[in-house]
């Protein structure tokens, strides 16, 4: 039998790793949402028993039986930082499915975020916060050099990743170039564009808009500024620093709504 070249393997090795990866969710809200997600796959619950009494509906509804545990020994793999609140839940990353079914997922105006390079959990629950306030389809970010869905990043969305697609994929400017192709306007946030994302928007309201936004410091990279239709940016009052990005996707979403 021929033997499978290199990339071959590493790819079926990469996707036996993702399938078997596992994320704990930590937090009595993100605990609760991911109980009530019926997509989402539940592996095991620790809870404390005030937790627990809190939690008491969503464990039903979810039919998982919970590991009760001392409060001073609450055995769990997590960050010893974590705001856990006495709640636990390891779970399987959700599948969102393909960028071009989420992207045309529904009529309408249709808006999406993709982050270039936004590595920060706590930016990224924000702005999946913020997306599922302003009607966004997706919040978009690669696979490498992008926040994972971990329990941080969970706490900070405050359910919003139960609830807001979250796609991770290969490539940053080829993700722009199909969704060109499906007929968006993708705009880049930049400090320095000429013009504003409402000057960008006259007439363009009720099309496809996608907002690209970078991370702090070093912005947008040089080949996301050339794939994208036009630089933007946030009007300003006046010359005094920026916004975190988190608070820029927010502004932006505003900005941009139909």
């Amino acid at each position: 039998m021929a033997k499978k070249p290199k990339w071959v393997v590493e790819k079926e090795q990469a996707k036996k790793a993702s399938a078997a990866e596992t994320v704990w969710l930590f937090g009595l809200h993100a605990v609760r949402d991911a109980l009530m997600n019926p997509r989402r796959e539940k592996l095991r619950l620790i809870l404390t028993p005030n937790a627990a009494d809190k939690l008491a509906e969503a464990v039903t509804a979810a039919g998982i039986e919970p590991e009760i545990q001392d409060p001073r020994r609450f055995k769990v793999p997590l960050d010893p930082n974590s705001v856990h609140q006495g709640a636990a839940l390891e779970v399987r990353p959700l599948d969102w499915g393909r960028l071009e079914d989420v992207a045309i997922a529904s009529e309408g105006a249709l808006r999406l975020v993709l982050l270039d390079r936004v590595t920060d959990p706590h930016n990224v629950g924000a702005i999946l916060r913020s997306a599922e306030v302003f009607g966004a389809q997706a919040v978009i970010g690669t696979r490498h050099h992008a926040a994972p869905e971990t329990g941080a990043l969970a706490k900070t969305a405050s359910g919003a990743l139960e609830r807001q697609p979250y796609l991770r994929e290969r490539n940053l400017a080829d993700t722009i170039v199909a969704l060109q192709g499906m007929g968006y306007l993708v705009l880049g946030l930049d400090g320095e564009a000429e013009v504003t994302i409402e000057e960008a928007l006259e007439g363009r309201r009720a099309d496809p808009v996608a907002l690209v936004l970078g991370a702090e410091g070093p912005g947008l990279r040089p080949k996301t500024k050339e794939t994208v239709d036009r630089l933007v940016r946030i009007d300003f009052a006046g010359g005094f620093g920026s916004l975190n990005v988190s608070n820029a996707a927010a502004v932006a979403l505003y900005a941009a709504r139909a």
